[in-house]
C-alpha cells in the first residue's frame, strides 16, 4: 500500500509520526490556466502537486494541500493572454493579483513555523515571473523565521530536461509540461483533441512543440525532478540542524506587521507588478484582458 503524505488526506497519527521521522512540509502552487486543448486547465498545481508527492514519498516530509489560486492578468500576464490565448469565450482562470497571492503565502510560512517544521519547500507549477518574485519573497521572509526555506519553479529541478541538453527544463503546455502532467496523471492529457498542424490558433496557448510529447520522457524527468528534490530537502534539513533557529511567526499579528513592514513596502519592485516583462505590445483597449492589465492595487 501506497504511503500517504497528503496533509489532507492524512489521520492525526499518521502526521505526527512523519512529522517524528522528517519534520519537513512541501507546499504547491499552480492555477486553472489555458494549457492548450490537450491538456486539463488545472496542469500547473496537478504537476507540483503530483512532484511533490513523489519527492515526499522517496525522502521524507508532510505534503500541503495545493493551492491552486495564483498570479495572471495583470502586467505581462495580460500580454502574454492576449497573444497566446487570444480572445475565447471564457479563460477557466483561477487567478488573483500578486499582492494577495503573496501574502497568501506568507501565512503558509506562519503556519509551517507555528507547527516546528524544520524546513519548508515551497514549489510553483505556474511561469512567467512569479518564481522570481516568489525567492525574493523568501529571501524576505527568511530572517524571520526559523523554519528552513526554499522555493523555485519546478523546472527549476528538472535537470538535466527533456532532451538532456540542460537547455529544455520548461515550457508551456508544450512537450515539457505535457508530457510531465501525462507521466504524473494520464487521465488529464489527451492528444486526440490537437489540432490539425495546419492551423495556426492560438490554441488556447497550447506549446509550439506538443508533438514531441513523450510520456517515457516525462517519467524519467519526474524522477529527476524528485532526486533534485531530495538533495535540496536534505541541505534544508541539515541547515536547520545546525543553527537550531527559534520559530517566531506564530500569530496572525505577526504575519501582518512582517507584511506591513518588510514585504508591502518592497512589492511595487516585483516583477509581476510590472505593466510588461515579456517585451510584448500594450493590450488593446478592446481586449479582454485589458481591464486588469494595469492594476496598481497595492502598489
Amino acid at each position: 500500500m501506497r504511503r500517504e503524505v497528503r496533509w489532507e488526506r492524512m489521520f492525526p497519527d499518521e502526521l505526527e509520526s512523519a512529522f517524528a521521522e522528517c519534520p519537513l512540509a512541501w507546499f504547491t502552487y499552480g492555477l486553472c490556466e489555458p494549457h492548450g486543448p490537450q491538456n486539463a486547465v488545472g496542469l500547473d498545481a496537478i504537476k507540483a502537486h503530483g512532484i511533490a508527492c513523489r519527492a515526499a514519498r522517496a525522502h521524507g516530509g508532510i505534503v500541503a494541500p495545493p493551492d491552486y489560486w495564483h498570479i495572471h492578468e495583470i502586467g505581462g500576464y495580460a500580454v502574454w493572454s492576449e497573444r497566446s490565448v487570444g480572445q475565447p469565450p471564457h479563460s477557466w482562470l483561477t487567478c488573483m493579483p500578486p499582492w494577495q497571492h503573496f501574502k497568501n503565502i506568507c501565512y503558509h510560512i506562519r503556519q509551517a513555523d507555528a507547527l516546528g517544521f524544520h524546513a519548508a519547500l515551497f514549489i510553483t507549477g505556474h511561469y512567467g515571473p512569479n518564481w522570481e518574485d516568489l525567492k525574493t519573497l523568501v529571501d524576505l521572509v527568511q530572517p524571520h523565521v526559523g523554519t528552513r526555506l526554499y522555493s523555485l519553479p519546478d523546472f527549476e529541478a528538472n535537470q538535466p530536461g527533456f532532451d538532456e541538453d540542460g537547455n529544455s527544463g520548461g515550457d508551456h503546455a508544450g512537450k515539457v509540461e505535457t508530457s510531465l502532467l501525462w507521466a504524473i496523471e494520464p487521465e488529464s492529457v489527451d492528444l486526440s483533441r490537437l489540432p490539425p498542424e495546419d492551423d495556426p490558433g492560438p490554441h488556447f496557448a497550447m506549446g509550439r512543440t506538443v508533438r514531441e510529447t513523450n510520456r517515457i520522457v516525462g517519467e524519467r524527468m519526474v524522477r529527476d525532478e524528485v532526486e533534485w528534490l531530495g538533495q535540496k530537502a536534505r541541505e534544508l534539513l541539515s541547515d536547520y540542524e545546525k543553527a537550531s533557529p527559534p520559530h517566531s511567526l506564530t500569530t496572525f499579528d505577526a504575519v501582518e506587521e512582517l507584511w506591513a513592514d518588510i514585504v508591502r513596502p518592497a512589492l511595487s519592485a516585483f516583477k509581476t507588478m510590472q505593466p510588461t516583462w515579456n517585451d510584448g505590445e500594450p493590450v488593446p483597449l478592446d481586449s479582454m484582458w485589458f481591464e486588469n492589465w494595469k492594476t496598481d492595487g497595492e502598489k
